[in-house]
């Protein structure tokens, strides 16, 4: 390993430290604040055991499971952006904009739509079978840009504007389907398609948390295909790739991620798109460096943004997606500006 390997390696390791350290510093501020202030020391005696049984409520039932989730679909949403953005060569590629995301509300508005009077929203079976409704959903929006966008080849600016169109035809969908329901599950999957982590139990994290554990480590694992894949589609398969194998895999890990982070997290925007970015910025373009990063980077915001969404207008909650939405819209409009 070179001096410059080496360095690589060393500013890694810092970021990875730095990310770490804020998530914690951050998770406990999340514990203490809220419609129920609790003090920082009494977050530590509850913790240790030693809290009144209120105090246990809150922080065991309330408040730690939607802090877990808000890092679980962040992790997902960033790491699902990166990778798409790998497989793409693409800047703007992103689950939200490309439609993605949308197929997966869709399927599971469909899901809750005709199974709710047989199967309560809140219950076990729907709480694990979500995630998987959402990937049919992903999926299923995905294969429809992939065709609709092959013409002898995919070209990266005929993909995303491709998945501006799915997304507008998946949006419309929704509102056929909104409007067929009665109103206070109207208003409810309207929250929850803005980005709302809407269902925060020690269910839905147990649901969600294989898939997050499985998914990346993998995504990791195959990061040197997406390094290969930056030199194009020719010299990766000259140097012994796979091309079309690595790229439906790392698709379908992506796709799988951001259903699965939909199904907890509704329709959360911009996430994914902006995360990859601002990783490659200060770590460079290596996928073994940029994927968990991106992880870190996209569960930190994501959880300082649920922070913000439910205390800046206490007690009215904010969907978070509304202020991912607020924050990287600016970064999003600079991208735009930037790409020829």
């Amino acid at each position: 390993m070179n001096l410059i390997e080496k360095q690589k390696v060393k500013r890694f390791w810092l970021i990875i430290s730095l990310l770490i350290i804020s998530i914690i510093g951050f998770s406990f501020i999340s514990l203490s604040v809220g419609v129920i202030s609790i003090s920082p020391m009494e977050v530590i005696q509850t913790l240790m055991q030693n809290g009144t049984e209120k105090q246990e409520l809150v922080l065991f039932d309330f408040r730690m499971p939607g802090i877990i989730l808000a890092l679980l679909i962040g992790a997902g949403l960033a790491v699902s952006g990166t990778i798409m953005q790998g497989i793409t060569q693409n800047g703007l590629a992103d689950p939200g904009i490309l439609g993605i995301n949308t197929g997966a509300g869709f399927a599971i508005v469909l899901f809750l739509f005709f199974f709710q009077g047989v199967i309560p929203a809140s219950s076990p079976i729907s709480t694990f079978a979500l995630p998987f409704v959402a990937l049919i959903g992903a999926f299923s929006a995905a294969m429809l840009i992939y065709v609709i966008a092959w013409n002898k080849g995919v070209a990266p600016i005929r993909l995303v504007l491709v998945g501006i169109g799915v997304n507008a035809a998946f949006s419309a969908l929704l509102t056929i389907m909104q409007l067929k329901m009665d109103p206070q599950n109207f208003r409810q999957i309207t929250i929850w398609l803005s980005g709302d982590i809407w269902n925060a139990s020690w269910s839905f994290v147990i649901a969600l948390l294989p898939w997050m554990l499985i998914l990346i480590p993998v995504a990791i694992k195959k990061s040197k295909s997406l390094n290969v894949f930056h030199l194009g589609d020719d010299v990766a398969a000259g140097l012994g790739t796979r091309v079309e194998r690595e790229r439906g895999l790392l698709l379908l890990i992506a796709v799988a991620l951001a259903g699965a982070a939909v199904a907890a997290g509704g329709a959360i925007a911009f996430l994914g798109l902006v995360v990859p970015h601002i990783v490659r910025r200060i770590a460079g373009p290596l996928h073994q460096y940029v994927i968990p990063i991106s992880a870190l980077l996209g569960a930190l915001i994501l959880m300082a943004a649920d922070m913000i969404a439910s205390n800046v207008l206490a007690p009215t909650t904010i969907p978070v997606g509304i202020i991912v939405s607020i924050v990287s819209t600016p970064y999003f409009i600079y991208l735009l500006m930037k790409t020829n």
